[in-house]
Order: C-alpha cells, then sequence, then structure tokens
C-alpha cells in the first residue's frame, strides 16, 4: 500500500485547491511556487440587463432558458458548462466551482421581457447552463423569485436540477402547475454513492435525490429523470436500476444524454477520473472513445449529445428497453400556451414610468 507523504495533502483536500485548465481568452497564467492555496468561495454580480438566453441549438428542445447563476459549487467534473466561465476571464476548473456570478436583477428582467409584446409566452426553463437550485439559491433565492413571476404571468415552466432544494418551493411549483404547466428532471446519473461522489462532490447523494423526486411526485407535480451524463464503463452499468429507483419513486418520464467534452472539459474530468477513481480511469477513457468512433467528443449538432458506433448502440438498447419495461411516459409538451399578463403588473408599471 502506498504511504502518503508527512504534510501531503489528501485527494479530497488535492480537490479543492486551485487548479484550471489554461484560459485562451487570457493572455497571462499564474503559477504558483509551492502548492496551490484551497479555492475560496468568491461571489460576483452580473450586470446583465436580460433574463432571456435564447437557445440555438437544435439538440435542445426548448427555446428560452433563464440561469440565475454562472458557474455552479456542486463541482461536477463533467459539466459541459465549465468553458463558459472562460468567457468571463476565469478558469473552467475551480474557478468555474468557486467564483460565482449571481444576476441580482433577473427577476425584475424577467418580468420587463414578459411585459415586452413580442413574448408570446413559450415555456422558459431554469436552467440551460448551470443549476438554478445550487447551493447560493438557498440565501440569493433568485429562482425561486423567478418562478414566482412565472407563476404571475401564467407561463409555462420547465425546471432541471440535481438539487434537493427545489423542495423548498413545493408550493410555488404547485402553482404552477395548476395556473399553466411545469415538468421537472432531476438529474441523476449514478447508482453508486461513491462514484457520484468523485464526480459530482457537492451534490446531493443518489439516495436522497431519488427521495426528491418522490416528494415533488407525491406533491402531485410531473417530475422526471435524467440520466446525464452516461460515461461508458462508468455508469452505463447503472441504467436499469437508476430507471427503477426513479419510477418507484413517482418518476413519469426519463431522458438520458451522453458525456460531453469540450475544450477544458476533457482535462478536468480526465484529472478528477484519474485523482479519485484512478482504477478505472484508463477504460473509462477507453470506452468513451469506443462510443465516439475513437474521439472524446464531437461539437457536431445532431451529434454532440449522443454516441455512435456498436458500444453506444447497447447503451441506447438498455436504455429504451428498460425504459419501455418501466413504462415511463415521453415527457410532456405544453400544448398551448397559457400565458396572461396579470392586470396588477401592467398597473404597477405605468406607475413606476
Amino acid at each position: 500500500m502506498q504511504q502518503r507523504a508527512p504534510n501531503a495533502p489528501t485527494e479530497r483536500q488535492r480537490l479543492r485547491q486551485v487548479a484550471n485548465p489554461p484560459n485562451p481568452w487570457v493572455a497571462t497564467v499564474v503559477e504558483h511556487l509551492g502548492p496551490p492555496p484551497e479555492a475560496a468561495l468568491e461571489v460576483f454580480f452580473d450586470s446583465s440587463r436580460q433574463a432571456l438566453s435564447k437557445n440555438d441549438s437544435p439538440d435542445i428542445p426548448f427555446n428560452w432558458s433563464v440561469n440565475p447563476y454562472r458557474g455552479c459549487y456542486h463541482g461536477c467534473a463533467y459539466c459541459y458548462a465549465r468553458p463558459t466561465h472562460e468567457y468571463l476571464d476565469f478558469g473552467a476548473g475551480t474557478d468555474f466551482e468557486r467564483k460565482l456570478v449571481v444576476k441580482p436583477e433577473v427577476a425584475t428582467l424577467l418580468r420587463e421581457a414578459f411585459e415586452h409584446p413580442r413574448w408570446k409566452g413559450e415555456r422558459v426553463v431554469f436552467s440551460g447552463n448551470t443549476d438554478c437550485y445550487q447551493p447560493l439559491e438557498a440565501s440569493w433565492q433568485l429562482t425561486r423569485q423567478c418562478l414566482q413571476v412565472c407563476a404571475d404571468y401564467r407561463n409555462p415552466v420547465g425546471i432541471i436540477t440535481k438539487s434537493t432544494l427545489i423542495e423548498r418551493d413545493l408550493e410555488i411549483l404547485q402553482e404552477i402547475a395548476r395556473v399553466s404547466h411545469l415538468t421537472i428532471a432531476l438529474s441523476l446519473p449514478f447508482a453508486d454513492a461513491e462514484v457520484a461522489r468523485a464526480l459530482e462532490p457537492y451534490a446531493p447523494t443518489p439516495a436522497r435525490r431519488l427521495k426528491t423526486i418522490e416528494r415533488l411526485a407525491g406533491a402531485g407535480l410531473t417530475v422526471g429523470v435524467n440520466l446525464a451524463p452516461l460515461i461508458p464503463g462508468l455508469n452505463d452499468g447503472d441504467i436499469p436500476t437508476l430507471l427503477r429507483d426513479a419510477k418507484a419513486a413517482g418518476a413519469r418520464f426519463a431522458n438520458r444524454t451522453m458525456l460531453r467534452l469540450p475544450g477544458p472539459v476533457r482535462e478536468v474530468f480526465e484529472a478528477r477520473l484519474r485523482l479519485l477513481l484512478p482504477g478505472r480511469a484508463d477504460k473509462v477513457m477507453n470506452q468513451i472513445r469506443e462510443a465516439r468512433d475513437g474521439k472524446l467528443s464531437d461539437s457536431r449538432f445532431g451529434e454532440r449529445m449522443r454516441g455512435s458506433g456498436p458500444r453506444w448502440r447497447m447503451i441506447e438498447d438498455l436504455f429504451e428497453s428498460t425504459w419501455q419495461r418501466l413504462g415511463f411516459e415521453r415527457m410532456p409538451e405544453p400544448a398551448t400556451t397559457t400565458f396572461q399578463r396579470p392586470e396588477r403588473a401592467r398597473a404597477q408599471l405605468r406607475l413606476e414610468l
């Protein structure tokens, strides 16, 4: 058994040390003399004047999203949103996890967007980028404020999260479901709690997320499960267990996506694998290539969220056969919009003007 040198950092301590892949948009690079410091939590303000982001990808089944936060404390090694932090002159590694950006005016901006004559009441998804219920939401409550705006305007809503904090907002969610359309997808890629902790170190455990599905379904809400990402050689064998347990908890629909490793995500993901799951790292990286025609990622629309070849077809067949056997539904879509501007909101806006 290999001995750790005295005073050497543990694997978990190394996980918290500042480490970022080189940012191609920044001309300077910081190198630490000695061990890198621990990455401290820092919160920054986003002064954007728009709440709604327009999706231009045909791979994503919605047009509009709201992202109250940029970066994510959950620290998931596989997160495809990591490169977006580089546009803020931050890094895609620990900066993405600890230099977090909030949009304090997002609810006001969303209300203004709903008042614009061009807005027709399409579904709004929280979030298209990072988790809208990450730990910062407990104190900032930006997602909660935005959901109340959606309830006031009867605007259809979709939510994607892996956080149990969503349970706090049950009453608002029930109100949206009553006056409009609401779907909630809980991300649950791993059945093994230790593997989940390695790759999603600050997210709730798989068992706790299943409890959240149960509580949301018990409250009469339409909830499903996202097996995202599926990682060949690591969690594809979990598919039957995850779908069975999610169905038993009350999930009505189930989706899946293949692991994406754009830009610096590959470096973060592989480094985490080799640090915390060293015995499985080579196998996983090889099987990812096997499921993508020898590549680790594919940025093409229509291909980036799925694999290819016999290895990927085995994963797809396992998911589809289990999905059908357990009786999952397709994720319901809003048939027609229920959007309606409240008179009190328009009156208040006139007074402010």
